[in-house]
């Protein structure tokens, strides 16, 4: 068995004495795992960092053996390094990649969004905008899509200002009345609109992140959202501090 694809690398991990086991998200084989022989070598170990676009070939006797993978550079998205909050998306992306996708399925929509969400980091200043709706294109992805089209309660299409935790559903801002404390926020950046400010962002963040732990990390088991996102909003915060202070 044997194929050959792109894809971005999410993790590396010691394999015996001079080996790695990656993990690689790609277009037509989703996650999969394989060995890299000699991946701790000076030549091997700079190419393997999470984020790297990387031209695969993967070669295993069965198809359900863990199989090695012949690895060469396509993009190394370093940029990222010189910036901390870029560095924290990175993490958060390709943590989360590990901890909702199911190996071996592919997601092609999943797949290109997310090659050009690694492309705007440290290289666009509206990252986190877009950081946000891969969060949300991700839950869409994974079964667990909102529905921010209309008010569930009046089905109105404007004024939209809360989403529901137990429906994932939209609510205007007039609809919400007494219970607008119990809904989850509804920043215009997840409507396709607004103007990426970074407190809309962390607002939105709430709202996504409260979905990726109560529906997709309950579907797998309850197991814990990666740490590396709530670094990344702890930057974020971070962030939106300091400008208050500057102003």
């Amino acid at each position: 068995m044997d194929w050959r694809d792109q894809g971005a690398l999410l993790s590396v991990r010691k394999h015996g004495e001079t080996s790695v086991i990656i993990d690689v998200f790609t277009e037509k084989h989703g996650r999969h795992s394989g060995v890299v022989r000699g991946g701790i070598s000076r030549k091997l170990a700079p190419i393997l960092q999470p984020g790297a676009q990387l031209d695969v070939a993967w070669r295993a006797r069965l198809e359900e053996h863990i199989g090695s993978f012949n690895v060469e550079p396509v993009k190394s998205r370093a940029m990222v390094l010189s910036d901390r909050t870029a560095l924290a998306g990175l993490n958060a992306i390709t943590s989360l990649l590990g901890f909702a996708l199911a190996e071996r399925e592919p997601h092609p929509d999943l797949y290109h969004r997310t090659q050009a969400m690694l492309d705007l980091l440290g290289t666009n200043e509206a990252w986190p905008t877009a950081y946000l709706k891969w969060e949300l294109a991700l839950l869409e992805d994974m079964g667990f899509g909102l529905d921010l089209s209309a008010c569930a309660v009046s089905g109105a299409c404007d004024d939209l200002a809360y989403v529901s935790p137990r429906t994932g559903r939209a609510v205007s801002a007039e609809a919400a009345g007494d219970w607008a404390e119990r809904l989850l926020p509804l920043p215009p950046e997840l409507l396709g609109s607004g103007d990426g400010s970074a407190q809309n962002v962390v607002d939105g963040l709430v709202t996504t992140g409260y979905f990726l732990t109560r529906w997709l990390a309950h579907s797998l088991g309850d197991k814990p959202i990666p740490e590396a996102r709530a670094r990344l909003v702890d930057r974020l915060k971070r962030d939106l501090g300091a400008k208050g202070l500057n102003r």
